[in-house]
């Protein structure tokens, strides 16, 4: 699928859920990373993340922490090792993001950080660790 369908289906939450799994999340992040600034990017990828989960009924999944922090370290990531980078170049150096069940959020969050509600709900900074 082209990257502009991708984004089309994912904004009109016509996308199927099953096919929306943590690789496409990052990349769609990535996608509107090159699309917007880094405050737009955040702001539209967050707010379509949110009605993609409510439209698939999964509204509760939706979690702002993750969500930001992997933005955040996904726009690191494109100013470090270069913009002009394809996505497969991003995707083949950057394999500790795709990792789902080791998260490389480990590194910065408890556990205990990540399962609340209230990182749930509002993005925290790191824990100290």
């Amino acid at each position: 699928m082209e990257d502009a369908d991708l984004i089309e289906q994912f904004e009109s939450c016509t996308l199927p859920n099953e096919c929306f799994h943590h690789a496409d999340h990052i990349k769609m992040a990535w996608l509107y990373l090159h699309r917007y600034g880094p405050i737009d990017a955040l702001a539209r990828f967050s707010q379509g993340l949110r009605r993609f989960a409510a439209a698939h009924g999964k509204a509760n999944r939706y979690h702002e922490t993750i969500t930001w922090s992997y933005l955040f370290l996904i726009r690191e990531r494109i100013e470090r090792y270069g913009a002009d980078q394809t996505w497969q170049q991003f995707a083949d150096s950057n394999a500790d993001l795709f990792n789902w069940r080791e998260s490389v959020l480990r590194l910065y969050y408890k556990d205990d950080t990540l399962n609340s509600d209230l990182a749930r709900n509002t993005f925290l900074f790191p824990d100290n660790l």
